[in-house]
């Protein structure tokens, strides 16, 4: 029997922004198996069923009450620009803290922009990492002191809560969970399908108004496009500012105004991509893999992936592997074997070589 879609419960606050209460239909409703079967089944509540006021010029009708939340796997809470006590006094009102109360323990929850105050308000930001709007990060710090408040990145993964910056970045989110859920092959369609890039460089840093540079001033999207064109290459930092026929530090300073990020860290984050794609997508053994994305050894790949998405290269393809080929087996076999912590002993000297072409160790 067919196993039934993962239900994802959107609850619609007075004064959401229909822009973001769109994006989890938009995103989990495109995705896909190979077979064509849709992966999420896509539910709106609100914690009155019925019309629920926006901060446009109409209403939508939902048609569901909060009991719909105790038969959710995810459960999304988007933005509001009424949230009343929650924004100004970081509590509940009745009627929201009835609503949430219907959230089974373990449901995975997630918030987009400043839907995270609803999430905070309600106890489940004690203690853990979270972001929200770059505009409000400071307020909501201030408002919920528990909270480990990270006001520089596009979404903060934690596990069983997620929460993202602002606006569209509920969108880069979105698609991270359907990556996690599924893989970048799914994640890739639906972000092709919605015509947006499957994943954005950088941080909330880079949107922050800024004065604009002069005209005739360089930029490095020319070195960028060269690193990804030379990612299994050993690129140092001093190779990027040459391209742009800067300085190092001045390099360094542009890049993290247009990135939001060093150098290093976005190399790195290039390179677990394609890393990401070669296991999905191929059968190559693990240390070949390690060889393309720019990383070296196994044991490099698999440091930086268990950094990144908390599983190894063989446990990503075992579960995330969408082509069939006559090597998969050996290959997985093979990758084992490379990943055991025996192996990486004798790969000390290798990783040692490795660690020099990997930017993020020197320039971050």
């Amino acid at each position: 029997m067919p196993r039934p879609p993962h239900r994802v419960a959107v609850l619609a606050l007075p004064g959401l922004l229909p822009f973001e209460l769109g994006i989890p239909h938009r995103i989990f409703g495109r995705a896909r198996d190979p077979e064509g079967t849709l992966l999420y089944e896509i539910v709106t509540c609100a914690p009155v069923a019925g019309p629920v006021p926006t901060d446009a010029d109409f209403s939508v009708h939902v048609e569901h009450g909060p009991e719909i939340l105790a038969t959710a796997d995810t459960v999304v809470v988007p933005a509001s620009y009424e949230l009343g006590p929650v924004y100004e006094e970081g509590r509940l009102t009745e009627e929201l803290a009835a609503a949430l109360a219907h959230i089974r323990p373990g449901t995975r929850l997630v918030s987009i922009c400043t839907g995270g105050y609803v999430l905070a308000a309600a106890g489940f930001l004690d203690g853990r990492p979270a972001t929200t709007h770059w505009s409000s990060a400071a307020h909501f710090q201030r408002l919920f002191p528990s909270v480990r408040v990270d006001a520089d990145v596009l979404f903060v993964d934690d596990g069983d809560v997620l929460t993202s910056a602002g606006v569209a970045a509920g969108i880069d989110l979105c698609l991270h969970i359907v990556r996690r859920d599924h893989g970048t092959a799914v994640a890739n369609d639906v972000a092709r399908r919605t015509v947006v890039p499957p994943h954005r460089d950088g941080g909330q840093a880079q949107y922050i108004e800024r004065p604009l540079p002069e005209a005739g001033t360089h930029t490095t999207t020319t070195a960028r496009a060269w690193a990804l064109a030379h990612l299994h290459e050993p690129i140092q930092l001093r190779d990027l500012a040459g391209k742009e026929a800067m300085s190092v530090r001045t390099f360094t300073r542009r890049f993290r105004d247009e990135v939001g990020i060093s150098p290093g860290q976005w190399l790195t984050q290039q390179r677990v991509e394609r890393a990401r794609h070669l296991l999905e997508s191929t059968g190559l053994p693990v240390d070949r893999v390690a060889q393309d994305a720019g990383f070296g050894t196994a044991q490099s790949l698999r440091v930086h992936l268990m950094s990144a998405i908390g599983v190894t290269p063989t446990s990503y393809r075992r579960t995330f592997r969408t082509a069939s080929s006559p090597e998969s087996s050996e290959a997985s076999e093979a990758s084992e074997a490379s990943e055991s912590p025996e192996a990486s002993k004798s790969s000390e000297a290798s990783e040692a070589s490795g660690a020099a072409q990997d930017p993020s160790k020197a320039s971050s």
